[in-house]
């Protein structure tokens, strides 16, 4: 009774409707959720998933109980201030998903009785009553005082232990061992997203009893060969998304009890399937997102009691083996993504119960629909990528149960026309097909829910035959409608009061936004790349800046919102305010737009993961609210006119991944005063082209973690942090065009994934020698130290020291592979004689040397040849002499090589024609002499190429050679134009990759850079030595 009135009368006592309390007036035995012995004590209270709050003290009053389930509660408090050493005759405690947070308090260790201790997904609570986080990533409770080991200890009569989502990240990984000591008679150990470290330990496979092993979500990274391997009473494994790589043993296929497995999302994992025996046990087996590969065995008929096999996104080949008709309990088959080929196997149609079929993106031969009417209780069909072959007369396919339909780019051409008679159609993607024409009406079942068809040339009916008793239109909850020439909003979205996922990207839609788009329920918006221009449509007494101050803006209604992304577009004024308000907003992407004024404060934005503001007219300072974003990860404000110094205040973010302020107006030192390290996850910092000055520093900097630092076009100065050296995921760094003064950073070999080094126009001075010819630069494919000091002459050692340039790479076989992650891709800009290329994307193939505008001298040495990849190569305004290496034919993959304002003289080697691949060419003033070899990429050369080399004669020059190839002289007034004419206008026209060219294939843009006026001025003063500081 005192605990019915402790929960009753709490003040946030909120049990559902359904449910109500006990009635006093009836023996408390009979009370639902009560149990008593033959002596009429209470031994036992299930109060599970009553929506209970309050408190429970009363409960340890009650010292016979013996079991206690309060898990799906609300209780949202700690554990501390319960007696739960009271209870000394409990053997199984439930407090599961019942927004507990907090220490767990060393009182539950002294339940010495208990068999089954669940304390696990309190995430999920509280996601389900307050909307934090999404669950597997908080973790409300923890264990560190009392640690793991210390928690179960005492617990040695334990069969269960579920702590799911319970922080135990500071552990060692001896909870591995200890577990297997102290819990000898455990049967059921689930500990997902636990943060526990690997690798697993082998001495699990002592556990005798062991059937059920949960451990999802944990960088345990290794399996040991004999994991496992005397675990006979294993039933249910799963290793989902634990980082592992290496070899699966392939023996746990094949105990005899084990009925479920998972390793999905573990994409470093090798294994194969086995040959399996017929009293295999197995019921559930999924790799999705593995590395597992081979043929399916023909054995795979043998697993006859297989309801779920999921293979999805792995790289078995071959053929789907006809056994697999033996399989009829089967209920989903997932073969999707990966390299099966022949033909659909009519053995699949013979599966009796078979309700998902998922088998796109594979090499299937084209299909007809008709082939898969036989599987009666089919209710999802996925056929994405698979060609299906045009069938007339296919209106009358039966699909009686079908709920889901894919044919994403299947070469459709039309609407099929048996999705007339599907009535319980609840899915449908018609996306990435050659479908023409207007949405028929009969494509509007009643039933559905999702529609997408994106990236077809389609229209909308000017009216619906809404009167028509007969017709009834969907209420749907997801659109998308990306890329379909679309210009207008269709005019039936305005009564969609339940879409919750609307995708227009892509489209030519222009003007404001109406203000019905913005509804309750919207949680997805997509409008990228459109001609929009306001986020709301002004009523005919509005103006556009009273609706952007004072009045309610429509966008505030989608109050639930969590991705919203409306770049590229042509909207101006005001970031609204209240998009700082929304407390569900994950993503907020407004790059390239013409926003104006400050950034909005985020006070309530907890969710905020990614936030992009990026080339906009954005100013003011960055709103100190960012602070409280907890989630933020991507944090891009570059392109605007904000006016700040360095962010320290975000040292707190734990999961800022990227952080991009590059140009704008940020000012001031670099330099962190409280001398520690801060942003802890931090893996890409972009300050570039801003005011920062004073000493270069990264001493504030989690080292380890970086990957990208780009910090060129500022005013740093002093020498390099050597703390870069501990930088060793570093694969980007980019320190042009600042004041920095030291010598070669040769200590920078130690990284071993650096792939772009830029050093260009700083005060860096000396040799370039001392080389580790033996580690070099492994994975260095850009170099670019142009506008320096160094000197002397180009060493073999460096030469050999830039290992990855050495690598070539097949060009018809290399993925386009980018530098950089999903959440952000790197870009660079590469000079070469004027021109400046600017990738937006890099391509890991993308290899370039420039080593223009120092005082290197002497010969180029014969083993430039070594660097078999170079695309781009500068070594123009240098000392360089002698002749023209002839090892330069070797680079067949060079499409670019400027040598030009150098000293290098005799003749041009003809063996350079063979560079087919060769699309710009400067050798100009260089005291050069003779004929101009002819044949290939030579004949599209222009004058340019060779200008101020008096003693060059031939094609494409006007001076004409004798018989001998000697320089027949030019007749007065014949070369009318100076080379520095030819300076100010030099120009090269990038064909793109049908060349050859990696230029082609890089996203991005190029900017042809002519010299003005008054760099010529200079240039005649100072004379070819003249050493320029690129902008």
């Amino acid at each position: 009774m005192q605990l019915q009135h402790h929960l009753y009368y709490a003040p946030n006592f909120t049990f559902s409707s359904n449910f109500d309390l006990w009635d006093l007036n009836t023996d408390c035995c009979s009370w639902e959720g009560v149990t008593c012995d033959a002596y009429g004590h209470v031994v036992g209270i299930d109060l599970s998933y009553k929506n209970l709050s309050g408190s429970f003290h009363s409960i340890f009053n009650l010292h016979h109980l013996q079991h206690l389930n309060l898990a799906g509660n609300n209780f949202n408090t700690t554990l501390f201030s319960y007696g739960f050493d009271k209870l000394q005759n409990l053997t199984h405690l439930d407090l599961s998903s019942s927004c507990f947070h907090g220490q767990i308090p060393m009182k539950i260790s002294h339940l010495t009785r208990l068999v089954s201790l669940d304390l696990s997904y309190q995430d999920d609570c509280y996601w389900r009553y307050y909307k934090v986080l999404y669950p597997g990533f908080y973790k409300p409770l923890k264990l560190e005082k009392p640690n793991f080991k210390t928690l179960i200890k005492d617990l040695r009569f334990l069969t269960e232990l579920y702590l799911d989502s319970v922080d135990i990240s500071t552990q060692s990984t001896k909870w591995c061992e200890t577990t297997s000591l102290v819990l000898s008679n455990l049967r059921v150990l689930s500990l997902s997203n636990c943060g526990l470290k690997g690798p697993l330990c082998s001495s699990l496979s002592r556990l005798p009893f062991l059937s059920k092993l949960i451990l999802d979500g944990n960088p345990i990274s290794y399996l040991p060969p004999n994991f496992l391997v005397n675990s006979s009473l294993l039933v249910s494994l799963s290793l989902v998304n634990c980082n592992l790589s290496g070899h699966f043993p392939t023996h746990i296929l094949l105990l005899p009890k084990v009925q479920s497995i998972d390793l999905s999302g573990n994409d470093r994992l090798i294994g194969h399937l086995p040959e399996f025996s017929s009293n295999n046990s197995l019921k559930s087996l999924s790799l999705w997102y593995t590395k597992f590969s081979g043929k399916l065995p023909q054995s795979i008929g043998n697993i006859k009691f297989l309801t779920d096999l999921t293979l999805t996104l792995c790289n078995f080949f071959g053929p789907i083996p006809s056994s697999i008709a033996n399989l009829s309990s089967l209920v989903n088959l997932d073969l999707a993504g990966n390299y099966l080929t022949g033909p659909i196997p009519k053995s699949i149609l013979q599966l009796p119960w078979l309700e998902r079929l998922f088998i796109r993106g594979n090499s299937f031969s084209s299909v007809k629909l008709d082939m898969f009417i036989q599987l009666k209780n089919l209710r999802y069909l996925n056929l994405n990528n698979i060609g299906l072959l045009s069938e007339s007369g296919n209106g009358s396919l039966p699909f009686p149960q079908l709920e889901s339909l894919r044919l994403r780019s299947c070469n459709l051409t039309e609407f099929p026309e048996f999705i007339k008679t599907q009535d319980k159609l609840v899915e449908l993607d018609l996306s990435g097909n050659h479908i023409h024409g207007v949405v028929p009406n009969w494509l509007w079942k009643s039933t559905l829910l999702s529609l997408h068809l994106s990236v077809n040339v389609i229209d909308f009916p000017k009216q619906l035959p809404l009167n028509d008793a007969n017709f009834s239109f969907p209420m749907l909850t997801e659109l998308f409608l990306e890329s379909c020439n679309v210009s207008a909003y269709p005019e039936f979205l305005k009564s969609q009061e339940n879409l919750e996922y609307l995708d227009l990207s892509n489209n030519k839609i222009s003007d404001a936004i109406p203000n019905w788009v913005w509804k309750k329920r919207l949680r997805y918006l997509n409008l990228a790349n459109n001609h929009l221009s306001s986020l709301d449509q002004l009523l005919p007494d509005q103006s556009s800046t009273s609706a952007q101050t004072s009045l309610p803006r429509s966008i505030c209604n989608s109050s639930q919102l969590m991705f919203f992304n409306a770049s590229h577009n042509n909207f101006s004024g005001l970031i609204p305010n209240c998009l700082g308000k929304m407390n569900a907003l994950n993503l907020l992407d407004l790059q390239r737009n013409n926003f104006s004024g400050m950034l909005p404060k985020f006070p309530k934005a907890t969710q905020l993961q990614i936030l992009k503001v990026s080339e906009n007219r954005l100013e003011g300072t960055l709103p100190r609210s960012l602070a409280e974003c907890t989630q933020l990860e991507v944090l891009d404000v570059g392109n605007n006119m904000m006016n700040d110094t360095f962010p320290f205040w975000l040292e707190k973010l734990p999961a800022l991944k990227v952080l991009i302020l590059r140009e704008n107006r940020f000012y001031g030192q670099m330099k962190h005063f409280k001398h520690k390290s801060l942003f802890p996850s931090l893996d890409v910092l972009d300050i570039a082209s801003n005011q920062f000055s004073g000493e270069l520093s990264i001493d504030f900097l989690q080292s380890t973690q970086l990957r990208s630092l780009k910090i060129g076009g500022n005013k740093l100065e002093g020498r390099l942090s050597r703390l870069l050296a501990n930088c060793t995921t570093l694969e980007v760094l980019d320190l042009g065009n600042n004041m920095v003064h030291d010598t070669f950073p040769f200590w920078l070999q130690k990284l071993p994934s650096l792939k772009v080094l830029i050093l260009r126009a700083n005060r860096f001075y000396g040799t370039i020698t001392k080389f580790d010819t033996e580690r070099g630069f492994p994975k260095l494919r850009i170099l670019d130290i142009a506008s320096n000091n160094f000197s002397g002459d180009l060493s073999i050692e460096f030469v050999q020291s830039l290992k990855a340039m050495m690598q070539i790479t097949n060009d018809d076989k290399a993925k386009l592979d980018y530098i950089g992650e999903n959440y952000y891709q790197d870009s660079v800009t590469i000079f070469n004689k004027g021109i400046e290329l600017f990738y937006e994307k890099i391509l890991t193939t993308l290899t370039c040397l420039d080593l223009s505008n120092n005082s290197f001298h002497g010969r180029i040495p014969e083993e430039i040849q070594m660097l078999r990849s170079l695309r781009v190569m500068n070594l123009s305004n240098n000392g360089f002499s002698g002749e023209i290496p002839l090892a330069f034919q070797n680079l067949k993959d060079l499409e670019s090589l400027d040598l030009s304002q150098n000293k290098l003289s005799g003749k041009i080697p003809p063996q350079l024609t063979t560079l087919t691949f060769l699309e710009a060419l400067n050798l100009s003033y260089n005291p050069l002499e003779g004929i101009i070899p002819q044949g290939n990429q030579f004949s599209t050369f222009s004058n340019d190429s060779y200008r101020g080399n008096p003693k060059l004669c031939g094609l494409p020059l006007s001076k004409k050679c004798n018989e001998v190839g000697l320089l027949v002289p030019a007749a007065p007034g014949e070369e009318k134009q100076s080379w520095l004419y030819a300076m100010s206008t030099w120009k090269i026209v990038l064909i793109g990759y049908g060349s050859g060219l990696v230029v082609g294939l890089c996203i991005g843009y190029t900017v042809l850079n002519e010299l003005g006026n008054k760099w010529v001025d200079k240039f005649k003063k100072q004379g070819k030595r003249n050493k320029r500081r690129s902008r």
